[in-house]
């Protein structure tokens, strides 16, 4: 069949249209990532019922969960049921945080286990004792590397979560360098909003420093005042969540983000549902 050559009106009205269906394009992809909840942010009533918190972050519309230390001490029993919840109400835990001792030899092959049985993708360092040295953060680094070859074979990743140490300088360079240059570009770099702010950083120029390995990131917003700091509700701090949502999404290597809260001005199920309800709210506003 000949293909007929555009004519010029037909031209012009096709230049008119384009802008907006990228831009329909880009917002559909924008849409499609999930939006979960570090479940650290509803620590007391999750430690009182577990599967009742859980089900109550789904009921918000939280696509994913993240579990945090304490999920580490379940058996596999409990793990597996706590799985029938997830399936049940149609969500996902793409990773859970970790202490260091969890990577060790002793402890990989539990958290391997949990990991598989939650349908995780990533296991997460979530804390590291601030190093003195350049070379401890370097050793840091060996320690992921290694742990990410552990995990290699069961098709899990290692990721690491970073808080306001890794941004403060030691011997003239940050720590959170260190750990990105020396750790396999399949080690996610899990980027926590709120610390990054707090210690100076720029989240925006980290996220384009290294791209395609922001695969999460904790929403956690942060204000100057200390009154409030990270008490403060998504969207009413210090972060520039469009330009951060701009950046994860056009090379940070986004897959999911994930609402956290260390407290606030309401309880915590409120909270929660208070930090998603502003996240959409950002969102629709792209």
């Amino acid at each position: 069949m000949p293909i007929t050559p555009l004519s010029r009106r037909s031209f012009l009205a096709a230049s008119v249209v384009a802008p907006f269906a990228f831009r329909g394009i880009a917002s559909a992809a924008a849409s499609s990532i999930p939006v979960g909840l570090e479940l650290y942010s509803v620590r007391d009533t999750l430690a009182k019922d577990p599967e009742g918190t859980v089900r109550a972050v789904a009921k918000m519309g939280y696509q994913c969960v993240e579990f945090y230390g304490p999920y580490f001490e379940w058996t596999t029993d409990q793990a597996k049921q706590m799985r029938k919840v997830l399936d049940e109400l149609g969500i996902h835990c793409y990773s859970t945080h970790n202490d260091g001792e969890n990577f060790s030899d002793a402890k990989i092959s539990h958290a391997r286990d949990l990991n598989l049985i939650l349908g995780s993708k990533y296991v997460v360092q979530a804390w590291s004792d601030p190093k003195p040295t350049l070379d401890g953060w370097k050793k840091l680094a060996d320690s992921l590397n290694a742990a990410a070859d552990k995990l290699k074979s069961d098709r899990l990743k290692v990721g690491y979560h970073n808080h306001d140490a890794e941004w403060k300088l030691v011997e003239g360079k940050s720590p959170i360098e260190v750990i990105a240059a020396n750790t396999r570009p399949d080690v996610m770099l899990q980027l926590d909003i709120g610390t990054c702010l707090e210690a100076g950083a720029d989240p925006v120029s980290w996220i384009k420093a290294n791209p395609g390995r922001i695969h999460s990131i904790h929403c956690k917003d942060w204000s100057p005042d200390p009154n409030v700091a990270y008490k403060t509700i998504f969207g009413e701090g210090k972060a520039d969540w469009k330009a951060i949502f701009q950046a994860a999404e056009s090379g940070g290597g986004i897959e999911y983000y994930l609402i956290e809260q260390e407290g606030s001005r309401f309880p915590e199920l409120e909270t929660a549902k208070r930090c998603l309800e502003a996240y959409r709210q950002t969102r629709a506003g792209r």
